[in-house]
């Protein structure tokens, strides 16, 4: 699914992290946003998976930075404007 060599490596990043690759399989359901948002979801949720698997790498995928959550999402549209912050084109005459 991830044809980019990018996105593998990214996918990659927390098993060499953890020194347990080649030892385990990934099913992963993602939903939304673009292939690259979804390749760092995943790389958070095999993160937490080898956390809950072996409590021992919690302090190297800690330090590299896989536990923790991109919180940033789409604000929503406000009413009177045309999308959350954009309003519509002013118009003197």
């Amino acid at each position: 699914y991830f044809a980019r060599p990018v996105l593998q490596m990214i996918l990659r990043q927390p098993f060499s992290v953890a020194g347990v690759e080649d030892q385990f399989d990934v099913m992963a359901t993602v939903k939304g946003g673009g292939l690259s948002g979804q390749a760092g979801a995943v790389k958070h949720g095999i993160s937490k998976a080898l956390q809950l698997y072996d409590p021992g790498l919690r302090g190297a995928l800690k330090a590299a930075g896989f536990l923790t959550r991109d919180s940033r999402v789409v604000e929503r549209k406000k009413y009177g404007k045309r999308k959350a912050r954009r309003s519509f084109q002013f118009s003197k005459r």
